[in-house]
């Protein structure tokens, strides 16, 4: 993961699955990226066993860090945050050393490395806006004053980094191109606007194949196009519908044939627009507004409230 000691703990879904993890009984470590190793083709980590605790101010205690074989654990979820650059590659390679050792890892590695979050769209077309992925400035004009309307963006970012709304007439169109695609050397997509953005870039948790009862919309910000948490959208807990739950039918089989156990669909409008494989977000919000639903005001003797990451920690149960 992240460093745990930089995340936001009331909004944070990976502490939400550590939390979950603890709460049965499982002994729980923290490892950053940089601490994985290989020697002698076999993984290694240095590793910090850590007491988490849901609490906005303190909510870890860590040992001292330790070497040690990452084939000493049962289950590692890779919960790295994007830029999915060759760091994040290098990681899945050592991970995939990890489960070639009897571990199970998941996200699948091989599968974070081959299901691109904004290029597997394509394999579901039918449920996606007119799409584009092109190094060429000039493609891209032209699906830009075909559409009107469009939203560019790369391939390997995430939180909003780097997408631009743009129509025919805006006057930054053709440096904003050149720059986006590197002189026509980079790889980028475009999409037809969606004006139901307005109303919110609904996050769908797909676990175990399963839709949960409810997304996440994430709603711009006055005078922003972007949903993104990360810009300032607004997160507002919506019950999914049955065109979601088509789109999920749809693609389930795929992510469960690949190993992908927790994966956030982007929906906006009654359009796909992403496939995020890599560090699916929205749990906490989520659970806080299905307790409530449920008039959930107690919880475990050890003091937890179940929620969406034990759907998905069940499930890893079954791996083993």
């Amino acid at each position: 993961m992240d460093p745990i000691e930089s995340i936001t703990p009331y909004k944070d879904t990976t502490l939400a699955m550590m939390l979950a993890a603890q709460a049965r009984g499982w002994i729980v470590h923290s490892i950053d990226q940089k601490d994985l190793f290989l020697d002698q083709g076999r993984a290694f980590a240095r590793r910090r066993k850590v007491t988490v605790y849901d609490d906005n101010t303190h909510w870890f205690d860590a040992e001292e860090p330790v070497d040690a074989p990452l084939s000493e654990h049962d289950i590692i979820l890779m919960r790295k945050d994007p830029p999915f650059d060759m760091d994040f590659i290098y990681t899945t390679y050592i991970l995939e050393r990890a489960a070639v050792e009897g571990v199970y890892v998941s996200n699948r590695p091989n599968s974070l490395r081959d299901v691109n979050e904004k290029l597997y769209t394509a394999w579901f077309s039918e449920f996606c806006p007119p799409t584009l992925v092109t190094t060429s400035a000039k493609r891209l004009k032209a699906f830009i004053e075909h559409h009107q309307d469009a939203i560019i963006k790369p391939l390997d970012g995430m939180g909003g980094a780097g997408i631009f709304r743009l129509t025919p007439n805006d006057p930054n169109i053709n440096i904003i191109l050149e720059q986006a695609t590197l002189d026509d050397s980079r790889q980028i997509m475009a999409q037809r606007y969606v004006p139901e953005i307005k109303d919110g870039d609904k996050r769908v948790l797909v676990v175990n194949g399963e839709a949960m009862p409810f997304a996440l919309a994430r709603v711009p910000a006055q005078g922003e196009t972007r949903g993104n948490l990360a810009a300032g959208g607004r997160g507002v807990p919506v019950a999914i519908t049955d065109k979601e739950r088509r789109i999920v039918d749809a693609v389930s089989p795929y992510l469960l044939e690949r190993g992908l156990l927790f994966v956030g669909l982007d929906v906006i409008g009654s359009y796909l627009t992403e496939i995020n494989v890599t560090s699916p977000t929205c749990v906490r919000e989520l659970d806080a507004h299905m307790h409530k639903e449920n008039g959930t005001t107690t919880t475990s003797s050890n003091g937890y409230t179940p929620g969406i990451a034990d759907i998905y920690l069940d499930a890893l149960e079954k791996q083993l």
